[in-house]
């Protein structure tokens, strides 16, 4: 396995230009295939999960071509595939083409597979897949009930109502209420329990709607989407992947004089710009403005520990645990139970590699509490496959003992020149 060496790094600065955000990428492809009129994405990511997607659409049929981060699709106006057929789609471990998919092929006709990585099969979706049931959708499990691989009938969606547990994954939701405009008929949606990461299923109401569908929510309890035909809103641009921001804007909080990113800022509709919250909150001084955020370290020098509810940021809240090595006091990271459906087990996963390097970590069913090393330990990072760990534990090198990370080329799944940006913030006398 290859490992990536980062020795102590002892101050950064400087400008990253963000890639283009995953969750936008992905349901951009997905609804401008479906959608009336040629659409020119700007701003698209290139990495591991959008390479699945791309894949499945030009298997599908779709006319879509990629130069660079520009993608120009031909959508389909309806359906993504209206002839009788049988397709296999291998998606690895892209929660965010897989599921999307698993609804939008419910529609029109053909039969389809849909398959992942092994870690994808341990990932959950009978709780869309009965949503789904409920509208008239068929779809088998061709291995363990209730996880992938699929089978897919494109039999068309009734509409109606259907319900969904909102407590395990916001894809799920996301999926239904994008396939749901071309059901025969309206589709109300109603929530079961707590609805986990609602910016999300605002990064998709904000996108259907971009597309032309009337989608509505009553407290996000009810979700109610009109029949009708998804319409190109002709050039697209990709924000920059807010999640991805989280490991630079840390970086500057920690360490000076600050770091500054491009692609993201007050006008974005991601829900993980709100992680900048986070910071201010343990001190760290941020500026905003429509394209761009600065952070820098508290004017102390010192950040301080917090005790959050980090629901609605669930893949930035990974961030905040590493902020928390260097605050003054313990962090607690609250109700991000639906870590443990993720890519990996990330409560376990979080809490096995924070010990390494000396961190006090309690862990709960849906909570980490971590207070900073007293004698911080050189480590080696195991990343379990999961980008987001790769990218977190880069920020342990801000501390006194440095970091091993090993399998680094596990970023490739959002952010595949992680690591060459985050080295361009290290002076060369650093």
């Amino acid at each position: 396995m290859d490992t990536l060496r980062l020795d102590p790094i002892d101050h950064l600065a400087g400008t990253v230009t963000l890639p283009g955000s995953k969750s936008i990428s992905n349901r951009a492809l997905l609804l401008a295939a479906q959608a009336e009129g040629e659409t020119e994405l700007h701003n698209l990511l290139r990495s591991e999960d959008t390479e699945h997607m791309i894949e499945a659409l030009t298997e599908l049929g779709v006319n879509l071509t990629v130069t660079g981060t520009t993608a120009r699709l031909t959508g389909r106006g309806g359906p993504l595939v209206r002839e009788p057929g049988r397709h296999s789609l291998y998606l690895g471990l892209a929660g965010t083409a897989l599921r999307p998919l698993t609804a939008a092929l419910t529609l029109g006709r053909g039969e389809f597979v849909l398959d992942g990585s092994a870690r994808m099969r341990e990932r959950p979706i009978a709780d869309l897949v009965d949503a789904l049931a409920l509208l008239g959708a068929r779809i088998h499990y061709l291995g363990e009930p209730g996880f992938p691989p699929l089978e897919v009938f494109g039999t068309g969606l009734d509409g109606g109502t259907t319900r969904i547990r909102g407590d395990v994954s916001s894809q799920f939701l996301t999926a239904l209420l994008m396939a749901a405009p071309m059901a025969d008929d309206p589709v109300r949606v109603r929530i079961e329990g707590e609805l986990v990461s609602k910016p999300y299923l605002d990064i998709t109401l904000h996108m259907m709607r971009r597309f032309g569908a009337a989608v509505d929510h009553r407290d996000y309890q009810v979700f109610e989407v009109q029949p009708g035909r998804y319409r190109s809103p002709g050039r697209f641009l990709v924000e920059g992947d807010a999640s991805s921001a989280s490991y630079f804007l840390a970086a500057g909080a920690i360490r000076g004089p600050g770091v500054t990113v491009h692609g993201i800022g007050s006008d974005s509709v991601q829900g993980d710009v709100r992680f900048t919250e986070v910071l201010e909150a343990m001190g760290a001084r941020v500026q905003r403005s429509a394209d761009a955020i600065t952070v820098q370290p508290p004017a102390s020098g010192r950040l301080r520990g917090v005790d959050l509810d980090l629901n609605h940021i669930p893949d930035a809240a990974m961030t905040v645990a590493m902020l928390a090595l260097f605050a003054d006091g313990p962090t607690a990271i609250r109700n991000v139970g639906n870590w443990r459906v993720k890519e990996t087990d990330r409560l376990d996963a979080m809490t096995r590699e924070l010990l390494k390097l000396g961190a006090v970590v309690e862990e709960g069913p849906d909570y980490l509490e971590v207070a900073p090393p007293i004698r911080w330990r050189d480590a080696s990072i195991d990343t379990y496959g999961d980008h987001r760990m790769a990218m977190c534990f880069s920020l342990a090198a801000l501390g006194p003992a440095g970091v091993t990370i090993r399998d680094p080329d596990c970023v490739a799944k959002t952010f595949p020149d992680y690591f060459t940006r985050f080295r361009t913030l290290i002076p060369a006398a650093a």
